[in-house]
């Protein structure tokens, strides 16, 4: 029996498709959109609330998911 499929991960707004971006895949199978954007500026929260819809640090890119 195979295991079940994973849940649906809720669209993180302008974080899907900015360059900052940074999934974050738990043990548990959770997936958390992390800002890389935090590591040098304390305006930018590393876990956002989701969806962002407006960003100054938003930067047209794609996506990492490592």
């Amino acid at each position: 029996m195979s295991p079940p499929p994973a849940p649906a991960r809720p669209p993180a707004g302008l974080c899907d498709t900015c360059r900052h971006q940074k999934l974050i895949r738990t043990g548990r199978g959770s997936v958390f959109s992390m800002c890389l954007l935090s590591r040098e500026d304390a305006r930018f929260p590393k876990y956002p609330r989701v969806p962002v819809l407006e960003c100054s640090g938003y930067r047209s890119g794609r996506a990492s998911t490592r």
